[in-house]
């Protein structure tokens, strides 16, 4: 892999991981409401998810997924539905910080990579990143031996980021009714992301 191509998806990494998402969203929520240790399962299943996707684009899975109009529609109703029904987890979560402790939104280390396969944005973006990185078979592997790391760990630092900075305004959140309005502030943005997921993908069907 020369210069060039390392920069543009360092570029495309970045822009992916780093932007408000499900992941990050699900990362700040749990963060917030139970600590950062609370989060970190997810927060490494995530990563682990996305590079199987990957690699499963990579060798030519993406692309039946995604040119299967019945398999794109399951996958993209699957995944619409379990994230609006995080979203009401979310939104109705506890706000004081003894119930926080005992029943906290938990999201474990095989749900965030199961997570990963029915998001078909996510489906997407990996046959993207196959194409432009991993395209040639020849030295498939050695490509891979480059992006998955470097696709990892962005997965994995952009989601620790965000539930560090949810971790840090856990005590803040406890005054008042701003847990209130923070889980349902958090709960709207991934119903909102959602629906925009459900209606970008069958729009473009």
């Amino acid at each position: 892999m020369n210069a060039s191509e390392l920069t543009a998806l360092i570029a495309l990494a970045t822009a992916a991981s780093f932007t408000p998402g499900p992941n990050t969203t699900l990362s700040a929520a749990m963060g917030a409401q139970a600590g950062l240790r609370h989060a970190l399962p997810f927060v490494c299943g995530v990563p682990v998810g996305w590079c199987a996707l990957l690699m499963l684009s990579a060798l030519g899975v993406g692309a039946t997924v995604t040119q299967q109009p019945a398999l794109r529609t399951l996958i993209t109703a699957l995944g619409c539905g379990y994230l609006l029904w995080l979203a009401w987890r979310i939104a109705q979560a506890p706000v004081q910080l003894s119930a926080l402790n005992t029943a906290p939104l938990r999201i474990g280390f095989w749900q965030a990579i199961a997570l990963q396969f029915v998001n078909i944005k996510g489906w997407m973006l990996s046959l993207s990143v196959a194409a432009g990185w991993l395209n040639t078979p020849d030295d498939l592997w050695a490509r891979a031996a480059w992006v998955l790391p470097l696709m990892a760990f962005y997965g994995f630092s952009s989601n620790l980021l965000y539930a560090w900075m949810g971790s840090r305004l856990r005590e803040w959140l406890q005054v008042g009714g701003r847990m209130a309005w923070f889980n349902r502030g958090m709960g709207s943005l991934l119903g909102v992301t959602a629906v925009w997921m459900l209606l970008t993908t069958m729009g473009g069907a």
